[in-house]
């Protein structure tokens, strides 16, 4: 067979894969190549029901969505191809008072977003879609924005437009295997003779884990079943029906050609499909239908819309659709393949597949896509997540919670355990609740004696915030312990090791041995990909530690940008870490370690190997809550010896163990910037205040360097603030800062803090706002008055941290 070739080579013809090469084809692209096994839209795409939401957790996921939307608009004029495409607005109802609090946040949530979403009375929602029962109604949301499409329309609609973009769509060719050669895709076997291409995207849907597995990969999606009926005719059916969510009763509806309705739901016992391997030939295919498990489902839906029970049901739909191990897309980089690029698991992806396809294309032309996807980013997922063992059993249960109330913080039950430090029986016997995070447990708070160890949320006043504030105090005032065993730590070594680091950070990393250099590694736009703290170990080998859920993405960052001088090696487990804080915390340890420990023998940003104990500990002085602190490296064998003499040396000081719950208030009056919410690949270290970090003077060329320094000359045109409010308001992250009645920015962080007493919120403000103080924040739909002030509202001048 010939070999042909292709600048991009796209494995999948649904709506995702094709929009990939209309997108590419549209930024000018040539030699655009999709390569279908069957027809198009003959995965998931075809029995899609159709509905098109934009509003999501994340502003840059809405706001991806929002860009579907647009180009939606517009298709059919530009493609001459119907989809279809209704844009008649959406309505979530709310029947009960928690409903409508989880209803006020979204609408603030979409207000910061730049979305329109509306909170209307159950009689409005009843005059838009006049199905609706009001009994028990207490309400209901409206997005004007949203709609309806049909799928298999759309999706043949954008792949005429690739195709009028120069894209090759080629159907009926089955890619049978993939060779790698030096860390890349050097061809693609199919049933029409292989292919080589420059890049290559995976946008296989469910397909998409059985073709990893090929090239070695573990990819966390999988499929299961999901189930919805379309009814008979509805007598005298208005035109122009929103569509409908009811989270209450677990179900959705969709307007439908010829008068009828779409209704379907999200039920508690779903079934994985293909978790054996999905059958060779599975084409445009439903599987059979099971009406037990639908019909609690149409009973609630009866409650809603009555009107159900006097049509027939015309057919029931059960198809499998992708899912991922954390119920959101997979998009992005595949670590350890440079050319491979990964567009899978998109559980709404009519809604999704406009705007994923452009910011999958931006990522293959540009290096990274223009909005940062860090919620939907490949490398969020460590290799547990895409085990069969973990993978099915959270898919299944983040579907049952589609539409459940979830407060913040919420935890996922469902294959826990998986990760646990030499700490974890220790302090669950002291009372500590447990989360989950890339799979390890982690204390969120400690249950005092008499108090069940079990999460108190809610969405106004959790129950938890009283255990908080005494944890958060014990580190204010006294000594206090967290296991932060979960931190992803690295060696960087070799005789490039240094040449490396300087062209990757920031900030000059040619410090003597035994400094620690807390630094931001950037893109070429100076965005930040990651944030850490490096240890000089020796002349070319370097300690690098960084957050529980970055290891993955910032391994793979580091690794790209490598000489084949330097090699980095993954040691997170080779350590556990127990962080001691406080003012006494210097009393603690000294009475157990082996070595002076005073300010003057072991500074602040300093390392030091200690015997604590009989047990080798690498010391580290820095903390992440502003209070004088070690973190303690410990080699993991030795952890639980080291944690019964800290404990015990403790005792005479009140020591107390804490959780990420006091150690999020800590860090917001400390000024501490968490990655993924403050500060971002969207945002510079200039922007966020971490100018000082970037040294200009003392280092030569790094990642990032020209824009930086343009900045650092000229100024920002926004920059990260720190504001208060008064008392303790139900923030979460995400509320709506308002200026004269406008949208000006969005809450990254906010919490409370207990030394200050004052809710504290960070977000980023335009340059023409600077001189204005007086703000408000919108919170479940009132508005609060918000101060900016200078950060950090702790310890202006380090001195407690550098005691």
């Amino acid at each position: 067979m010939e070999t042909r070739a292709a600048k991009h080579l796209i494995i999948g013809g649904g709506i995702i894969g094709c929009s990939i090469a209309y997108h590419l084809g549209k930024r000018g692209e040539r030699d655009v190549v999709l390569l279908e096994r069957a027809q198009l839209t003959e995965g998931a795409t075809w029995h899609a029901a159709g509905l098109v939401g934009q509003l999501r957790s994340s502003r840059n996921t809405t706001q991806m969505l929002m860009r579907s939307v647009a180009m939606y608009e517009g298709l059919e004029a530009e493609t001459g191809l119907a989809c279809d495409w209704k844009q008649t607005g959406s309505l979530r109802l709310c029947a009960s008072r928690d409903r409508m609090l989880e209803a006020r946040r979204l609408t603030t949530m979409a207000r910061s977003f730049g979305l329109e979403m509306q909170m209307i009375s159950a009689g409005e929602a009843q005059a838009l879609f006049p199905y609706i029962s009001t009994e028990g109604l207490e309400g209901a949301a409206f997005i004007p924005s949203d709609g309806h499409v049909d799928p298999g329309g759309l999706c043949l609609s954008i792949a005429a437009g690739a195709r009028l973009h120069g894209a090759d769509l080629r159907q009926g060719v089955e890619v049978l295997d993939f060779a790698v050669e030096n860390g890349r895709i050097a061809g693609v076997e199919t049933s029409e003779g292989l292919w080589q291409a420059e890049t290559v995207t995976l946008a296989a849907g469910m397909w998409s884990r059985e073709l990893g597995a090929k090239l070695g990969l573990v990819v966390p999606a999988c499929a299961l079943e999901h189930q919805y009926i379309v009814t008979e005719p509805i007598e005298g059916f208005p035109d122009g029906l929103p569509t409908l969510r009811d989270p209450d009763r677990l179900v959705y509806y969709k307007p439908d050609a010829g008068g009828r309705l779409v209704v379907g739901g999200y039920e508690d016992n779903t079934l994985p499909f293909g978790e054996a391997g999905i059958p060779g030939r599975f084409v445009r295919q439903l599987l059979p239908d099971n009406l037990d498990r639908f019909a609690p489902l149409a009973e609630r839906a009866a409650l809603t819309t009555p009107v159900l029970n006097q049509v027939g049901i015309r057919q029931v739909i059960n198809g499998p659709i992708p899912y991922s191990a954390d119920g959101d897309f997979v998009m992005g980089p595949v670590p350890g393949i440079d050319n491979l690029m990964l567009a899978t698991g998109f559980l709404y992806g009519i809604a999704a597949g406009g705007g994923a396809g452009e910011m999958i294309a931006e990522w293959l032309t540009e290096g990274r896509p223009s909005l940062d996807l860090w919620p939907l980013d490949n490398r969020r997922f460590g290799p547990h997540h895409g085990a069969r063992a973990f993978m099915y059993p959270r898919a299944v249960e983040h579907y049952a919670h589609h539409y459940k109330l979830r407060p913040p913080g919420a935890e996922a039950q469902s294959t826990r355990g998986l990760r646990r430090s030499p700490f974890y029986q220790r302090l669950k016997a002291r009372g500590a609740v447990y989360g989950s995070k890339n799979g390890w447990e982690r204390p969120l708070w400690f249950a005092p004696e008499g108090t069940r160890p079990v999460d108190r949320l809610g969405f106004l006043d959790p129950g938890w915030k009283e255990f908080v504030a005494a944890e958060h105090r014990a580190v204010r005032e006294g000594v206090a312990l967290a296991d932060q065993s979960s931190f992803a730590k690295f060696e960087l070594a070799g005789p490039g090791a240094l040449a490396a680091l300087q062209r990757l950070a920031v900030s000059n990393m040619d410090k003597p041995p035994g400094h620690v250099i807390y630094t931001q590694l950037c893109n070429e736009q100076g965005g930040i990909e990651a944030d850490l703290t490096v240890t000089r170990l020796g002349a070319q080998r370097f300690y690098i530690v960084t957050g529980a859920g970055f290891g993955v993405h910032d391994a793979d960052w580091i690794g790209r940008h490598l000489p084949d001088d330097a090699w980095l090696a993954e040691v997170t487990s080779g350590f556990a870490v127990l962080n001691l804080m406080g003012p006494k915390a210097r009393l603690v340890l000294q009475a157990v370690a082996e070595g002076e420990v005073s300010n003057a023998a072991f500074p602040f940003a300093t390392q030091r190997d200690l015997f604590i104990g009989a047990a080798p500990v690498r010391a580290i002085r820095i903390g992440y809550t502003g209070e004088l602190g070690w973190e303690l490296h410990i080699p993991t064998e030795f952890g639980a010896y080291v944690f019964d003499l800290l404990e015990e040396a403790g005792k005479p000081h009140g020591l107390a163990h804490i959780g990420y719950r006091a150690i999020e208030g800590l860090r917001l009056e400390k000024g501490y910037l968490y990655w993924s919410a403050d500060i971002t690949p969207d945002t510079t270290p200039v922007e966020a205040g971490l100018g000082f970090r970037v040294h200009l003077k003392s280092k030569g060329d790094f990642i990032g360097r020209d824009v930086l320094a343009r900045q650092k000359a000229d100024g920002v045109a926004r920059r990260l603030c720190c504001f208060t409010a008064e008392g303790m308001l139900p923030v979460y992250g995400g509320e709506t800062i308002l200026k004269d009645g406008r949208a000006v920015s969005l809450a990254c962080s906010a919490g409370y803090g207990y030394s200050v007493g004052k809710t504290i919120v960070y977000g980023y403000l335009d340059r023409a706002l600077w001189g204005e103080d007086d703000f408000l924040l919108e919170v479940f739909g009132e508005a609060y008055g918000l101060r900016r002030v200078d950060a950090p509202l702790y310890d202006k001048d380090m001195a407690r941290l550098k005691a």
